[in-house]
């Protein structure tokens, strides 16, 4: 088995990890990274382990529903 060292995909806003990690052979077009702590969307393109920042949004922008709870529906407990 071939052993592939993989790194954490940093917030190019805040500068901590995400929640992600990339490994030599991942290659990415146009995908919305979401911090967890800043709350913020950047689209990136991953090739190589290079990281290219496209776009930084505000996440309710993009990703609507994770700012958003629907609080008022109700799920049945199954009994």
């Amino acid at each position: 088995m071939v052993n592939k060292s993989s790194e954490w995909l940093l917030c190019p806003v805040c500068g901590n990890k995400t929640r992600l990690q990339i490994r030599a052979d991942t290659e990415l077009k146009n995908f919305p990274l979401y911090c967890p702590k800043c709350k913020q969307v950047s689209i990136i393109n991953a090739k190589d382990m290079q990281i290219t920042i496209i776009k930084k949004t505000e996440s309710n922008l993009i990703m609507p529903e994770l700012s958003i709870c629907d609080c008022s529906r109700t799920i049945p407990y199954l009994t």
